[in-house]
């Protein structure tokens, strides 16, 4: 069994411990408390008079704060424990701890408590096999004080432990010798702060400061208000309600400045994830419109500082390309690892361009489609200027990097995702279908951005005619008529890649599509090959490389379903898209809590239940995201122009359900609808 694992977090900033809230290091397990990608406490463990703890019970009380309720001792002595702790955790700028010792006995009674404490300031990169650091420890009993540093040119990492309580202070940790009266209690309060300053020559403080400011808020207010921003959704099923509330408050703990100071990005995701990934960030922001679309302005900000300007080999960095990936770790700073600003993903950037005209929709907001401009440009020359490797018109990809680079540059990165039916894995440079809707889809937007905001007609009737001469083509070249779906890629030399994934429902989402296909691979999508019950898998069945617990060789995504359904709701393929949204419902309301980054591909009728997967990661943004765009979709909401257009249709018994207050252009709007697609909406109502 895997032990439990405890969280809090704050933006990028978080803590894993054991059930006991205890921090002893893990080769398997991110534990301990981590900042901007460097662990800042890998050591942290509560003692009384020598003797290690056993949890009673927890309280999470929220995202980033919980409680652990402590005895001494084994199981056998917690009915006459004469004494316990209670251990209030929480993160904000910092790491706080309250230690609660309770006297349960009539006598007085002394004890010896210890904090044994240590940093041993590893990379996330290299948690598996952590190198040994030369930390200087500083000991300072006048001040309750004991710090840990890290100093590599540059490069300078800092914790600091301080207690308000007296205490003993060692290199190794806190000791307090305490006597209290009995039925009485003892209380100190340690504060953790880290310290940042440098990578790879930059100096960081000033964005750092601007980092501790958005989090020196208080939790709770900002937690209350960011819900109260968001649409209410009222549902007869009291499971559905609870995992949206969920999902936003997810969203919620995944939101952290990046030091390049352009407002609130959401992170990846727990434990991995914790950075700016690109993809993610996007995919979050498309999936959030209709709900928190303040997300989406930030995030278009921050891409648009961090967007490719030269040629990079390293960091396969190119003009106009998006980024994929910023950490801020030692391994980055050096250049052991090319994620200081990594740029290997060949989606995000017409991503990036699809997510601006998606934002205007929603919002309404002119001046920031005007203001990036130059970098939505930069953009969509990226797609044929660097894109097209082969000079064949599709956008495809092959990383500047051999010994760092990532081999598959999409969403599915895994180094074997990419596959024929049979096994074979195909040549480099591969262009992926899903490369070219998202291709198609960035052309045709930034033609609208371009006629109605940039004052360039001309323009936009080139890229119109790109995006339809490349809709021709794909339609021609990608298509197996024998098989009745899209190839997974392209080869180098033109030939198609047969194997049959999810990624056909990202064509949909893409409009890409010949319209008298989409009933074709709506019926592979919910045929047993790719539907598993829970949702749709990466990989279908049957094939070579299939693995249900394969990330994208088969097992389930709530982010990739998300936009299947959606496209599949683009075409019309309501039956289809209403039984897939509904297997991801059923499985977020039957495991409850946070929605995990994948599950197993199982089949739902052997399993019947939904198998998690030890390396996901959980919560997830796109996760989360992913469910609010699954309930956008089935609710039909569309903005055209100063309008919200609804048109539900919900699966079976999922009863009546409300969205109240959905923020856009129009100010705020309700809808409402009954399965069987039974709708009522409602006026906006104007602010």
């Amino acid at each position: 069994m895997r032990p439990e694992r405890v969280y809090v977090m704050a933006g990028n900033a978080f803590c894993i411990s054991d059930g006991q809230g205890d921090i002893v290091v893990d080769p398997h397990d991110p534990i301990g408390y981590f900042a901007f990608d460097t662990r800042f406490l890998s050591h942290w463990v509560l003692k009384v008079d020598g003797e290690r703890l056993n949890a009673l019970s927890r309280d999470d009380m929220t995202y980033f704060e919980t409680r652990f309720f402590l005895v001494p001792g084994a199981a056998s002595h917690y009915i006459d424990a004469d004494v316990s702790l209670i251990r209030h955790r929480s993160i904000d700028e910092s790491f706080q701890e309250r230690i609660i010792v309770l006297n349960h006995s009539a006598e007085p009674a002394e004890f010896t408590v210890r904090l044994d404490v240590g940093s041993d300031f590893a990379d996330t990169s290299e948690i598996q096999q952590p190198r040994t650091r030369d930390v200087s420890v500083v000991v300072d009993s006048e001040r309750h004080q004991l710090r840990f540093r890290y100093t590599r040119d540059r490069f300078v990492r800092q914790t600091v432990v301080t207690s308000t309580a007296p205490v003993d202070v060692d290199e190794h940790g806190l000791t307090y010798h305490i006597r209290i009266e009995p039925e009485g209690e003892w209380v100190t309060d340690l504060h953790v702060a880290t310290h940042i300053e440098g990578a790879g020559g930059r100096d960081l403080r000033a964005g750092l400061e601007e980092h501790r400011e958005h989090v020196r808020r208080t939790m709770r207010e900002d937690l209350r208000e960011w819900l109260d921003r968001a649409p209410l959704l009222v549902s007869e099923r009291p499971a559905l309600t609870a995992a949206y509330r969920q999902c936003l408050v997810d969203l919620a703990a995944l939101r952290y400045v990046p030091l390049i100071k352009s407002g609130t990005v959401p992170v990846g995701g727990l434990p991995w994830g914790m950075a700016l990934y690109g993809r993610d960030a996007i995919i979050t922001c498309l999936q959030t419109l209709a709900f928190l679309p303040e997300l989406a302005r930030s995030t278009l900000y921050s891409l648009s500082t961090l967007q490719g300007d030269r040629l990079d080999d390293e960091h396969d960095e190119e003009p106009g390309k998006i980024v994929a990936e910023l950490r801020y770790g030692e391994a980055a700073a050096f250049g052991e690892e090319p994620t200081a600003l990594y740029y290997g993903a060949a989606d995000t950037t017409p991503l990036f361009v699809v997510l601006l005209d998606e934002y205007e929709r929603w919002s309404g907001d002119a001046e920031l489609i005007r203001q990036l401009r130059h970098p939505a440009r930069m953009a969509l020359d990226w797609i044929d200027e660097y894109g097209d490797l082969t000079g064949d018109g599709y956008l495809r990809y092959l990383t500047r990097n051999p010994r760092k680079g990532w081999v598959n540059q999409g969403w599915r990165n895994s180094p074997d995702a990419i596959a024929y039916a049979d096994g074979r894995l195909p040549g480099l440079p591969r262009a992926t279908s899903e490369l070219q809707g998202y291709a198609y889809d960035a052309k045709r937007r930034g033609a609208r951005l371009a006629r109605k905001f940039w004052d360039d007609p001309e323009y936009a009737d080139r890229l119109e005619r790109e995006a339809a001469e490349l809709k021709r083509r794909f339609n021609s070249d990608f298509w197996l008529p024998r098989k009745e779906y899209y190839a997974l890629a392209l080869e180098p030399d033109g030939t198609p890649v047969d194997g049959l994934s999810s990624t056909i429902g990202h064509l949909l989402w893409s409009g890409i599509v010949e319209e008298e296909r989409a009933s074709a691979l709506a019926a592979h999508l919910v045929g047993p090959d790719l539907f598993s019950g829970w949702g749709v898998r990466t990989f279908a069945a049957g094939q070579h490389r299939y693995n249900p617990v394969g990330s994208h060789l088969g097992a389930v995504w709530p982010s990739d379903n998300a936009l299947i359904v959606a496209g599949l709701r683009h075409y019309r393929r309501d039956a289809e898209a209403a039984r897939i949204a509904s297997g991801i419902f059923d499985m977020a309301c039957t495991l409850g809590g946070s929605v995990p980054e994948l599950i197993a591909g199982y089949d739902r009728e052997v399993t019947k239940y939904p198998i998690q997967l030890p390396a996901a990661g959980r919560p997830q943004a796109w996760s989360s995201g992913g469910l609010l765009m699954l309930l956008a979709s089935l609710l039909g909401l569309r903005p055209s122009g100063e309008d919200l257009l609804v048109s539900p249709v919900l699966p079976s018994g999922f009863g009546r359900i409300e969205l109240l207050d959905i923020p856009g252009r129009w100010g705020h709007s309700d809808a409402y609808g009954r399965d069987r697609g039974n709708l009522r909406a409602r006026r906006p109502r104007m602010q």
